[in-house]
């Protein structure tokens, strides 16, 4: 594939690769001598951003209770110390 650039300097991407670009993401764009590399940016999360996508998630099902994960706990130490 070819991309060109116009006479007012845009850069015209094949539609093929165009297809398979989302609207509004970023890319960080590398320039050597040879080529130029387009990298997608993933944008970091603030702590609220987090919070509501775990809330949207809902909790797991299948999350062991807390008596669960003492028993857990509990053998996990006792075969470390019975290997000893």
């Amino acid at each position: 594939m070819v991309a060109k650039v116009t006479a007012d300097g845009k850069l015209e991407i094949p539609p093929e690769v165009l297809a398979q670009l989302q609207p509004f993401t970023e890319y960080e764009i590398s320039v050597t001598e040879d080529e130029i590399v387009f990298t997608k940016t993933y944008k970091r999360l603030t702590l609220q951003e987090l919070r509501e996508r775990v809330k949207e998630a809902g909790s797991d099902p299948n999350q062991p209770t807390l008596e669960e994960i003492s028993q857990i706990v509990k053998e996990v130490r006792q075969e470390l110390w019975t290997d000893k």
